[in-house]
């Protein structure tokens, strides 16, 4: 198994990034702005043939007493608990602070072997101002600089060396066929959709509170459900462009967006009590512009009455028109009502997205459907559909090539789109259609 190294310190002393060093990415948000990290946030980093998961947690105050610090309190203990080595961060620039006391004694107390990390070292080459660190009682001090890169691989080391680690030469490698789905839940702020994913592992492995903008990543966290693996990635809310005020929440937009890029499903959850709303749509538009399968739930539907039930379902009939391929569901996170219908259209949705369509049906169901309704005339002439093929998965495209294929209608176009979506039942997925029309090889010739 690979080893756990945490990464824990007082806020903005640049564990973020360190953990963009240390995983060689840029899934953690960076910005001078302290309390920026919330939920714990996991990645992947490698020395030389071993590799290790690395975690980042939000800024840690041990004696909070209630809010959303006592929240983020108690992620980077679960934190500490889960990992085999714990790396203390502290800021070499400001020098010691009384905060750096509590979280040493907490780290004490919970007994994790610690390796004191001064962040911002750079320059610092007499370490005179390190000595003070020594306080803290963790032997000896260690001068990094996350943002430059240097004193990483002795770090790391360090950090590693107690733990004996095996040579992975005979590891096997991951297979592509057993790659988890990548699932992303995204909706408006304070929908529940942090709710939902600790209801789904049965921990409250992420910050739930009821403030909205809680979420300020796009934290990921790997699942296995009936053998079936998992990456569940909980994104920020979504505002109105003209609502993202705060520089931190215009960062979380950016990493909720690349977290739909990425995913191969899309939970999009709304919020029963508030209804359908032209951000929910806006949402909606951006999901389906991706081409990600995508799956609807209504959260927090036992909060409703029927009245408002019913004007709910006439609001995604009037808003949501364009999500008519997906599935619809009514549950509430809280309770645990009405999820398991949802991992089956998550998996559904997942496997028409991925799913192969063989070119001599593909034409097959072409000539039949020009058959039974031809394509109306452009102009002088009437597009020719002569065959088709697959052009791509996640989402599905479908080619199609002929002659004088820019006079096909839109209304044409999702008659054909009807046909295939029935033949090869493709559900919760958008599905694109592309012409290429013939080009005449004597246009340019002269008589």
């Amino acid at each position: 198994m690979k080893p756990v190294v945490a990464l824990v310190g007082r806020p903005n002393v640049g564990k973020s990034t360190l953990f963009n060093r240390l995983t060689q990415t840029r899934d953690a948000i960076v910005a001078d702005f302290a309390g920026l990290t919330r939920d714990r946030h996991y990645g992947n980093g490698r020395l030389g043939k071993h590799e290790f998961i690395v975690i980042d947690t939000g800024g840690f105050e041990p004696d909070a007493g209630s809010g959303i610090y006592k929240e983020m309190a108690k992620q980077t203990r679960q934190a500490v608990a889960e990992a085999d080595v714990v790396i203390f961060v502290v800021d070499a620039r400001e020098g010691l602070s009384a905060q750096d006391h509590d979280i040493a004694n907490e780290l004490r107390r919970l007994g994790k072997p610690c390796v004191l990390a001064a962040n911002k070292a750079e320059g610092m080459h007499d370490g005179t101002k390190l000595v003070d660190f020594y306080e803290l009682g963790f032997g000896d001090v260690h001068g990094v600089s996350a943002a430059h890169g240097q004193g990483m691989r002795d770090l790391v080391e360090l950090a590693l060396a107690p733990l004996n680690l095996a040579d992975p030469d005979d590891e096997e490698g991951e297979d592509d066929v057993n790659k988890p789905i990548k699932l992303a839940v995204a909706g408006r702020p304070n929908v529940g959709k942090s709710t939902l994913i600790n209801t789904w592992l049965g921990e409250e492995r992420l910050v739930a509170f009821d403030m909205p903008g809680t979420t300020r990543d796009a934290i990921s966290v790997p699942f296995e459900r009936n053998g079936q693996r998992f990456e569940l990635i909980d994104t920020a809310g979504l505002r109105r462009k003209g609502r993202v005020f705060e520089a931190i929440e215009k960062f979380s937009v950016v990493k909720t967006l690349q977290a739909i890029e990425s995913a191969n499903v899309v939970l999009l959850l709304l919020d029963a009590t508030q209804g359908v709303t032209d951000q929910d749509a806006h949402i909606a538009g951006y999901i389906l512009e991706s081409g990600r399968a995508v799956v609807i739930a209504i959260n927090k539907w036992d909060a409703v009455d029927s009245y408002q039930r019913e004007q709910i379902q006439r609001q995604i009939e009037t808003r949501l028109p364009f999500l008519k391929f997906a599935s619809l569901h009514f549950i509430s996170a809280i309770k645990r009502q009405g999820l398991g219908p949802v991992w089956q259209a998550i998996a559904q949705a997942h496997k028409s997205a991925t799913r192969k369509m063989s070119t001599p049906v593909l034409t097959r169901l072409l000539l039949e459907a020009v058959q039974f309704q031809a394509p109306q005339r452009g102009g002088m002439f009437r597009p020719k559909l002569r065959y088709a093929h697959q052009g791509g998965m996640n989402p599905p495209v479908i080619i199609i090539h002929g002659n004088s294929l820019e006079h096909v209608t839109d209304a044409y176009k999702r008659f054909l789109e009807g046909r295939f979506r029935k033949e090869f039942d493709l559900v919760g997925t958008p599905l694109r259609i592309q012409f290429k029309s013939s080009q005449n090889p004597f246009v340019d010739k002269d008589n």
